[in-house]
């Protein structure tokens, strides 16, 4: 059996992200690919890290950079694995590219397409808590700066392809599938978050004010929806309570959830409840564990 070195990494969160770096210092050819629009994963969004309270993005960011410029990795966004065959040593995976609806190669990410469209789209980077335009980039520091075009949205109007300099904008830019033949996988998917809402749990998604921990980070955040002031989604008043409710999705029996501690919620609980009372002296968290 022919052995191949190139390595396939799954997932581009900080994880995905390090273990692509690792392997092209290594001098192993490795494609990295993301299903989002952007690189980065959960870690993007945080506000600070735990336990020394350091900013996330400062720490991710330089990474993030780095796996956009390093020569042994090939970086492909907005993708989703439609094959595996092969066996360790060989694989074939064949991959669908996704279209942004604007030339990757062309877009010089400088936002006068955002900037002037005239169409809203939830932000999901913030996690619903904001809104920005239907052509738009997950965020400010985003790997690759490339605008994408949300089709849920948009109503056709022409008027990002007509700002758009470099003429990147396409329409009818399809999606593409392309094979990759590696000796090796590495899973790096990330991780999805429980959705109380789902399970009718603690009112979320029936009180605006009841949220989960990374829209509360968010709400943390400077680069978020409240520019780190910590305010009621509901009204934009500052809280002088907020309580935290720990294991909701985990140590759960009844089925709705996971069985098993979730091993992380104490620790970013503290994080979020420390930072909070520092952004806004008059709030006073409360711990339910």
């Amino acid at each position: 059996m022919e052995q191949v070195g190139a390595v396939l990494v799954v997932g581009a969160g900080i994880g995905g992200s390090q273990t692509a770096l690792d392997l092209g210092d290594s001098g192993y050819k490795v494609y990295l690919i993301e299903s989002s629009t952007s690189i980065g994963g959960v870690m993007a969004q945080l506000d600070k890290t735990f336990p020394t309270n350091d900013c996330a993005m400062c720490i991710i960011s330089p990474k993030l950079v780095s796996v956009g410029r390093h020569p042994n990795i090939d970086l492909s966004i907005n993708c989703e694995i439609q094959d595996v065959s092969g066996e360790a040593g060989n694989f074939t995976v064949k991959i669908k590219r996704k279209s942004l609806f604007i030339n990757p190669d062309t877009c010089t990410g400088c936002g006068v397409c955002g900037i002037n469209c005239p169409v809203e789209a939830i932000d999901t980077f913030n996690e619903g808590l904001a809104k920005y335009a239907a052509t738009s980039v997950k965020y400010p520091q985003a790997v690759p700066l490339v605008f994408a075009i949300n089709k849920e949205y948009c109503i056709g109007c022409g008027v990002c392809a007509g700002v758009c300099k470099a003429k990147a904008v396409e329409y009818d830019r399809e999606d593409e599938e392309v094979d990759l033949n590696v000796g090796a996988i590495v899973l790096a998917p990330g991780f999805d978050e429980y959705v109380p809402a789902e399970a009718n749990k603690y009112g979320y998604g029936k009180y605006k004010n009841v949220v989960t921990s990374i829209e509360f980070e968010r709400i943390l955040s400077a680069s978020g929806p409240f520019a780190g002031r910590v305010l009621r989604p509901s009204d934009g008043d500052i809280p002088e309570k907020v309580a935290f409710l720990q294991c909701v999705g985990s140590r759960d029996y009844t089925g709705e959830g996971q069985p098993y501690c979730s091993s992380v919620c104490c620790m970013y609980t503290a994080k979020e409840a420390v930072i909070a009372h520092e952004h806004q002296h008059q709030v006073k968290p409360t711990i339910f564990s």
